[in-house]
């Protein structure tokens, strides 16, 4: 086996994974997972995020 073989065959591994992966994006078993995750910027929030990963609530009083 020399380099060209060892070329050849990862060329069809990677066109086989290519594949596989548009397959999978494609499917419908993926469908829902997708739509949800682009509905995600959507989603309304009460509060903002605060960068330690809290939220910040105003009480009514101020």
């Amino acid at each position: 086996m020399d380099i060209n073989d060892l070329r050849s065959l990862v060329t069809v591994l990677g066109l086989t994974c290519f594949l596989a992966i548009c397959v999978w994006a494609y499917s419908r078993s993926a469908r829902a997972g997708f739509e949800e995750a682009a509905r995600l910027p959507f989603t309304d929030d009460d509060a903002p995020a605060l960068p330690g990963g809290g939220t910040a609530r105003k009480d009514k009083n101020g």
